[in-house]
């Protein structure tokens, strides 16, 4: 029987879940707003009840779900639980691998979505030509996913790819990680976004003309070549690949970014990296989270035969 597996994407603004097979084609989808998380419980059997239709309709067209991945924002730990998530933040010390894996009788690998999103674009996406690139993800947040010589790198703990806390004003706005100035309060939709009109409002005015909206993307744009040169100069990148929801807008952040990088790195860590919109769209979280779960289920299965 040919198996598959449930991609999940736990953003701070939409839920998604995709039956997904081995070559990443999408069988079916779910998503729905995330909506305010106040207590973990109904949202864990929220998320259970999603997964289960998509495990009822993988037994109606005859494959074998063998996984679930589920990417989350926040710090995840390398046994699924969630540390932390300033956008989530109801879901903290959850285990949600631990106890979504004993409801729905399959192994349940959790993963921060920035990283399944790295994932999904290096197997399927823009990710494909390039060997060590970053990943970055703005929407309701700034995540940030780095994949090093073909592989996702996590850090000593699982927890690498903070990128939206780090510090671009020293001084600046109050973040609700604790620190001030953090990149994500200055680049995420929020931050783009002005009085009642969203940030793809303000993306409309600005591909009309408007000078206040062009000059919101400009800033954001700013910020990222900020943090993202730094990246490069430590790191000596091939590519900085752009997801998430405000990426959509990807012609009105990129030149000022790219401005910003150009000026503030070496000479060839700064010309040997290219900064590209993601090829996935809203799919880069689910895919990547399917493979991901894909991926252990392979090592489960070599464990058990050696």
């Amino acid at each position: 029987m040919e198996s598959v597996c449930i991609g999940v994407d736990v953003g701070g603004t939409n839920l998604r879940f995709a039956l997904v097979d081995q070559g990443g084609a999408v069988l079916s989808r779910v998503s729905e707003p995330t909506e305010t998380v106040t207590a973990p419980a109904p949202f864990v059997a929220r998320l259970q009840g999603r997964v289960q239709q998509l495990q009822r309709e993988a037994l109606a067209r005859g494959v074998r779900v063998a996984g679930v991945g589920i990417g989350v924002a926040g710090l995840v730990s390398g046994e699924g639980a969630v540390l932390s998530s300033v956008n989530l933040p109801a879901l903290q010390g959850v285990n949600l691998g631990a106890e979504l894996s004993r409801a729905l009788g399959v192994p349940v690998l959790v993963l921060n979505d920035a990283n399944a999103c790295a994932v999904g674009e290096q197997r399927f996406g823009a990710g494909k030509g390039y060997r060590s690139w970053l990943m970055l993800t703005i929407g309701t947040g700034v995540g940030a996913g780095l994949i090093l010589d073909g592989r996702l790198w996590t850090g000593a703990n699982g927890l690498a790819g903070e990128l939206g806390h780090l510090t671009v004003e020293p001084e600046g706005r109050p973040c609700g990680c604790g620190n001030r100035g953090c990149l994500e309060q200055y680049t995420f939709a929020t931050a783009i976004s002005a009085g009642n009109d969203s940030a793809a409002a303000v993306a409309r005015r600005a591909v009309s003309g408007d000078a206040a909206a062009v000059a919101r993307f400009e800033g954001a744009g700013r910020y990222l070549g900020i943090a993202v040169a730094g990246v490069l100069n430590l790191l000596n990148l091939e590519a900085v690949v752009l997801g998430g929801g405000v990426s959509e807008s990807f012609e009105l952040l990129a030149p000022a970014m790219r401005r910003e990088i150009c000026s503030r790195t070496l000479a060839l860590p700064g010309a040997a990296a290219c900064v590209v919109k993601g090829a996935l769209g809203p799919d880069a979280g689910v895919l990547g989270a399917a493979q991901a779960a894909f991926d252990a289920e392979k090592i489960s299965s070599r464990s058990h035969l050696s």
